[in-house]
């Protein structure tokens, strides 16, 4: 059967002074006043069924999620005690699905992207569930067509053609973030597809490969599983999670089993529009521009600006500009960040400088 895991962890540090602790990115309504974790849900619609997605974010967030998903049971809520990064947050959903329904495949997305349209990613994550349910051993990523050398994103390449599967291949190789004369190579290469994020998986045969390459994980992924739907669930999860060994999915996972005889890794590409909304520069990218190039989600009043970026919290507060240009301002009502846009990777570094109250 069919399932979905949607992964909203992540502190979102580079969308400070918006995104703070207590609200991180993923629960913000600033896309048209929905949060990310919203979009990522209703892209799912049609897809599989809302009793059959999970959410898997940090504990203290679950009553926030619980209101911005009111489809989601306790059941399919996996709370981290911890962050404990990717390889695990995949590896529980793994755990309790494989305990669920031996026959459970899961498609794993994240709660930062915005993707279109909703037909072709529709199209290809159907492609992406056949090619797991036809081989359970089989790893499937998802790939998106690069439209520049970007060098903060992960690779894939492009081998030979699945028989049987449109548009489908073998993953050749994965590179995580290359330099930029390397990344522009890929560009040109045209058999290479930036990482999504996105995966498919057959639950049983995921963690397996978890024990072969991560056994310290498999060993307490393997304690929650039997504790979960047991009076001891909770107590089982807030002990154990945090002892896992921190490492990304990537890492730890598919590049090893894109080595590895016993697992073979399928890439779908998907020919869509697609954004990390990770910072306030890919952020302003979902918003309308004037003649100048500047973009606001409020009231503005600007004289002589060039791409001016301005986010607030209150759509009615007026933000008023003069004689700039790249430059981002986000305001809240108890903190204002305005930086060159092309120092907007630094903020997360500032955000960890603030008073914690602010943070």
């Amino acid at each position: 059967m069919r399932y979905a895991m949607i992964m909203a962890g992540g502190s979102g540090t580079r969308l400070w002074p918006m995104s703070r602790k207590a609200q991180p990115k993923q629960l913000l309504p600033f896309i048209d006043g929905k949060s990310l974790l919203q979009i990522a849900g209703a892209r799912l619609e049609g897809i599989v069924p809302a009793e059959r997605r999970l959410v898997c974010a940090s504990d203290s967030y679950q009553e926030q999620v619980m209101r911005a998903v009111p489809s989601l049971t306790n059941e399919n809520w996996l709370g981290e005690p911890m962050g404990r990064d990717t390889l695990n947050a995949v590896g529980f959903a793994a755990a309790v699905l494989a305990k669920r329904d031996p026959n459970a495949v899961f498609i794993v997305v994240t709660s930062d992207h915005l993707i279109e349209p909703q037909e072709e990613f529709a199209r290809r994550v159907d492609a992406g569930f056949q090619l797991a349910e036809k081989d359970p051993t089989r790893f499937v990523t998802f790939g998106i067509t690069p439209t520049f050398a970007a060098t903060g994103y992960g690779y894939v390449e492009r081998g030979e053609p699945i028989p049987g599967f449109d548009q489908c291949f073998a993953a050749k190789r994965f590179v995580e973030k290359p330099a930029k004369e390397i990344a522009q190579m890929y560009l040109e290469a045209k058999t290479f597809s930036w990482n999504s994020g996105m995966f498919v998986f057959h639950a049983a045969k995921c963690l397996e490969a978890i024990s072969w390459y991560k056994p310290e994980s498999f060993v307490g992924l393997e304690k929650i599983a039997n504790a979960w739907g047991t009076a001891q669930q909770k107590q089982v999860v807030d002990a154990v999670y945090p002892t896992l060994p921190k490492i990304s999915l990537d890492y730890a996972l598919m590049e090893p089993a894109s080595k590895d005889a016993r697992r073979s890794i399928a890439v779908v590409p998907m020919a869509v529009q697609w954004k990390d909304v990770g910072s306030w520069p890919s952020w302003a990218e979902t918003l309308s521009t004037d003649s100048a190039g500047n973009r606001a989600n409020c009231e503005t009043a600007h004289l002589d600006c060039k791409n001016i970026s301005v986010a607030s919290d209150d759509a009615h507060h007026t933000v008023s500009v003069i004689g700039l240009e790249n430059v981002i301002v986000v305001r809240t009502k108890d903190a204002t960040l305005v930086c060159r846009a092309d120092m907007a990777e630094r903020v997360k570094e500032i955000a960890t400088t603030v008073p914690p109250k602010l943070q």
